[in-house]
């Protein structure tokens, strides 16, 4: 056992707020400002974490819970909640280690937004950093995408005289404005609104079904297939995969190593939210869902389900940063130069999402392709990498606690995460998501207009004009609720 002399000097990571903030006098607009722009505590992070790990998911896992069955989907969020907060851990851990030998070395990172793919630079090597890379801004590029195409899904169960792919273009020029936001530091009012309408959401979904009750002849046959069952499964997986932008979090705290519980609180949170709504919504329509892949569709228009919008903008972020690294303007002051410079990032998103509308099947297919390996499998073997030699360990910033088994029980935890997400996640969610993915191009074809949008008037039904009560409707897309779907 080596003595203490012998080991090297513990240096506690970055403890400092942004430059631009240091030394200015506090008066009303400066505490305004901090009140709304400036968030770098331990508060602001969970408000990250909580609102950037389900968003719009929550409105995709009853249509999982369809698939995989009441009893699979509840064990499923339960078990991918645990493997999320893990290798979350794991990611705040690795940051740590990184950024504490930088400082150690007078780096000073005031004007520098670390990202994961640096992180693995700097502890594993180049080869790390470049698959780090690809599959982290891969993953995150699709994320927003996907988070675009849930806004405009959304805005057209709210006002349906344009159709989606309309509202993708609308939400497409809104999502643009992000680019005036500077890093994770400034976050502090969206994450919190982001909350508090995911929370909206999730009971709104909740009470809603309940007093709507069953609907006539529900059927609760899930699972029936194995694509199904699988693909289900990886949506899920995906739900908890919102932590490939820990380290963006991370570095905007003013207090990073106070990091370390956040995820498992926020995922804590999180899963109040996910259980009642999905299983409620489950109960209620049942086999409905496999054709409705956005909950609201179902649900009567009200006042209430219109006001429950779910924001969006986290997963650009970190892309902007790595543009601006590769185009030389990360560390430009002018916010001005920096938006102009992040422009050409939301025009293969828009891109993207016009071409693949498919909300619920795309979720899947990139939580089995991407978030496998962005989120679970990566950090877990970075980590173990990272600290295969004894002196490694021994000199680790941060030692394993007991109850994981020290050194021996987080390899353990790592191999298993490795292989179970490799095997179930990537293997056989690949096969099922991909599978699902190609059956919706075949049905609804590439750039399709409006995805699961209700039949219009005319294509309903070739009956006479007048229909009784839908003989006053102004739009012929004002639809029942409880209707069905193409296939």
């Amino acid at each position: 056992m080596a003595s203490g002399s012998d080991k090297v000097e513990t240096v506690i990571v970055g403890n400092y707020v942004e430059m631009e903030t240091e030394g200015e006098p506090k008066g009303i607009k400066s505490k305004v400002s901090n009140l709304f722009w400036h968030g770098g505590s331990v508060y602001d992070a969970w408000f990250s974490c909580a609102s950037n790990q389900v968003a719009q998911v929550l409105l995709t896992l009853p249509y999982s819970f369809s698939q995989l069955g009441m009893l699979s989907g509840i064990l499923f969020q339960l078990f991918y909640g645990l493997l999320g907060s893990w290798t979350a851990y794991l990611i705040s851990i690795l940051y740590v280690e990184y950024r504490t030998r930088r400082e150690r070395e007078k780096v000073d990172f005031r004007n520098h937004v670390i990202q994961w793919f640096e992180v693995l630079d700097g502890l594993l090597g180049k080869h790390w950093r470049n698959v780090g890379l690809a599959f982290n801004c891969t993953f995150l590029l699709f994320g927003s995408v996907i988070q675009l195409i849930a806004c405009a899904s959304n805005i057209y169960y709210i006002n349906d005289n344009l159709d989606k792919r309309t509202w993708t273009y609308i939400f497409g020029a809104c999502c643009a404005t992000t680019v005036f936001i500077p890093s994770f530091h400034n976050y502090r009012i969206w994450s919190f609104l982001g909350l508090i309408m995911t929370t909206y959401s999730a009971w709104y979904l909740t009470i809603a079904s309940l007093l709507h009750g069953q609907v006539e002849g529900v059927k609760h046959s899930g699972p029936t297939k194995l694509v199904l069952y699988f693909t289900g499964a990886t949506n899920i997986l995906y739900t908890f995969g919102g932590h490939a932008v820990t380290v963006e979090i991370m570095h905007a705290m003013w207090k990073p190593q106070k990091f370390k519980a956040i995820y498992l609180i926020a995922t804590l949170y999180v899963l109040t939210l996910t259980l009642p709504s999905a299983a409620a919504v489950y109960w209620a329509f049942g086999d409905m869902l496999l054709n409705h892949s956005n909950a609201f569709s179902l649900l009567p228009r009200t006042p209430f389900r219109d006001m429950a919008f779910i924001t969006f903008g986290f997963a650009c972020t970190p892309l902007y940063f790595v543009w601006e690294k590769a185009i030389g303007m990360h560390e430009c002051k002018s916010l001005c130069k920096r938006a102009a410079a992040r422009l050409p990032v939301v025009v293969p998103i828009w891109f993207l999402a016009i071409i693949f509308p498919f909300f619920g099947p795309i979720n899947s297919t990139v939580g089995s392709l991407l978030v496998s390996f962005t989120v679970y499998i990566i950090p877990a073997l970075a980590h173990i990498f990272t600290f295969r030699s004894a002196i490694a360990r021994e000199n680790a910033v941060e030692q394993p606690p007991k109850y994981f088994g020290r050194w021996v029980g987080t390899y353990t935890i790592n191999v298993f995460v490795v292989v179970w997400v490799l095997i179930v996640g990537f293997g056989f969610g690949g096969w099922a998501s991909m599978t699902n993915f190609i059956h919706q191009i075949d049905t609804f074809g590439l750039f399709t207009k409006c995805y699961q949008c209700p039949p219009t008037a005319l294509a309903a039904s070739p009956p006479p004009p007048n229909h009784g009560l839908n003989a006053t409707a102004a739009a012929p897309l004002q639809h029942p609720f409880n209707h069905t779907h193409r296939p």
